[in-house]
């Protein structure tokens, strides 16, 4: 982690706003680190304890009110579903347009749009990140038999995540957003965890089907260079039941690997690989066995030089270790594994609500941001008959700030990065003054003693608390 910087910035005279300053050298550590937190910052006076940010020593940043920060390069925006999408356009429309002239090459992965496109707009959406470098997306439906008789679908489309994590392959971080006055489910958390989420294969691009009759179930592997064939019986099915066929790749896990490990290099914390290799004994053994050769021949050296370390662990042992641990570490986990170990991990911290989620490809350039929870159904069924809801968007905004972050990286953009620093310290400052949506708040209070306007607001005026708290941090108040 980065170090903060702590010096007071001087307000200009007959300013009357608190000014950032961003300084080159703590620039430098931050994109060497690859993590936020280089801006140090102090509680100031607003009606939610507005923050006044403040960082020292050269290179003011504040944006006046009519001049936006220019972002050479474009980003793809993938547009959501339900409570999300509506969240998502207040934060375009908000915070980020008001303070970054960006070209947003726009996909609308709205289920009915999906439907619209035979899905096609999903993987246009995945060439686009590939040509970009830099995505940021709003939560989407994923279709069961419920939501296919809802939107009337041609077919049940698969997951949107699924198809882009396969196209552009990677791993998906998913790291907690901690705000001091958020207990934690597990108190011994003391330290952020990141779990290290493999973006490719398994149950999410499997084949499985329902069995209806007696019969055998095999397996087939017909080599490409016309060798003999190879089979494999699976099960003598005496009646009804269900099969399933799944997959991966070398290339794939060897991606995975270097991702994690030069993850941990960045954050500077020891990895975990869990697996469980005593019952899939090929499947789950290559995984640990290709770790293992990479990390003995790319990554052992530095890992030593840094005093950190790598570890195989079962998924069992594993999830036992977590639970007993203070945190700081990356937890490397298989597909399935990832998406329910990151929700149990989110829960853990406080709220599904503040998890980031991004997806880093083998490249190390080319990312995919957006929040790790869904479309908040309910809260949108209560939207559509006029009744405002307490929906928290930090996750949301969290995925627009990791993309134009790692923008300003590529692009060499200090301002852009400073940016998107500030308004995350600015969502968790928001928090930390007591503004907050139902969710976190029942954190605190339970979720039934909670009150309107007394533990925590609605949704647009919680918006509109981090919009006037970014308008100041920012200078254009």
């Amino acid at each position: 982690m980065c170090d903060t910087i702590q010096e007071t910035c001087p307000i200009r005279p007959g300013a009357g706003v608190p000014w950032l300053l961003a300084t080159p050298a703590a620039l430098s550590i931050w994109r060497s680190a690859g993590s936020p937190g280089a801006i140090h910052a102090a509680s100031g006076p607003s009606a939610w304890g507005s923050p006044a940010l403040t960082a020292g020593h050269s290179g003011y940043f504040c944006l006046d009110a009519d001049r936006r920060i220019k972002v050479a390069r474009p980003v793809v925006e993938m547009d959501g579903d339900e409570m999300t999408r509506i969240i998502w356009e207040f934060i375009k429309e908000k915070l980020i347009l008001p303070n970054v002239d960006v070209q947003l090459k726009y996909f609308d992965l709205g289920l009915p749009n999906r439907d619209q496109t035979d899905d096609q707009v999903t993987v246009d959406s995945a060439l686009a990140t590939q040509k970009y470098s830099v995505a940021v997306k709003c939560a989407t439906i994923t279709p069961d038999e419920a939501r296919v008789e809802e939107f009337k679908l041609k077919k049940m489309w698969k997951s949107p995540n699924g198809t882009i994590r396969n196209i552009l392959g990677g791993t998906v971080f998913r790291e907690p957003i901690i705000c001091k006055n958020i207990p934690r489910l597990v108190p011994g958390w003391t330290k952020a965890i990141t779990i290290g989420r493999h973006a490719h294969g398994d149950q999410y691009k499997a084949t499985d089907f329902v069995v209806d009759r007696a019969g055998m179930f095999k397996m087939v592997f017909t080599p490409k260079d016309g060798s003999g064939v190879k089979e494999w019986e699976v099960y003598n099915f005496p009646g009804g039941g269900v099969g399933m066929g799944m997959y991966n790749t070398d290339e794939s896990i060897s991606g995975f690997a270097h991702s994690c490990f030069q993850y941990s290099i960045q954050k500077k914390w020891p990895l975990y690989l869990s697996t469980k290799n005593t019952i899939l004994k090929a499947y789950d053994g290559r995984f640990k066995d290709i770790f293992q050769e990479i990390f003995d021949k790319h990554y052992k050296a530095e890992f030593d030089q840094l005093k950190i370390w790598y570890e195989h662990r079962l998924i069992d042992d594993m999830v036992a270790q977590v639970l007993k641990s203070t945190g700081g570490f990356v937890w490397a986990c298989k597909n399935y594994d990832g998406d329910v170990q990151s929700d149990i991990l989110a829960q853990g911290f406080g709220s599904l609500g503040l998890m980031t989620s991004v997806l880093v490809c083998p490249d190390g350039k080319t990312i995919e941001a957006e929040a790790a929870h869904g479309t908040v159904t309910r809260h949108y069924r209560e939207h559509q008959k006029g009744r405002p809801t307490s929906t928290n968007p930090i996750a949301s905004i969290f995925a627009w700030t990791r993309g134009l972050e790692h923008r300003g990286k590529l692009d060499s953009n200090p301002e852009l990065i400073t940016f998107a620093q500030t308004l995350e310290k600015v969502c968790v400052e928001t928090v930390e003054s007591g503004a907050m949506t139902k969710d976190l708040a029942g954190c605190i209070h339970g979720l039934s003693n909670v009150k309107l306007n007394e533990h925590y607001i609605n949704t647009t005026d919680f918006l509109d608390a981090i919009k006037n708290n970014l308008d100041r941090a920012v200078g254009k108040q």
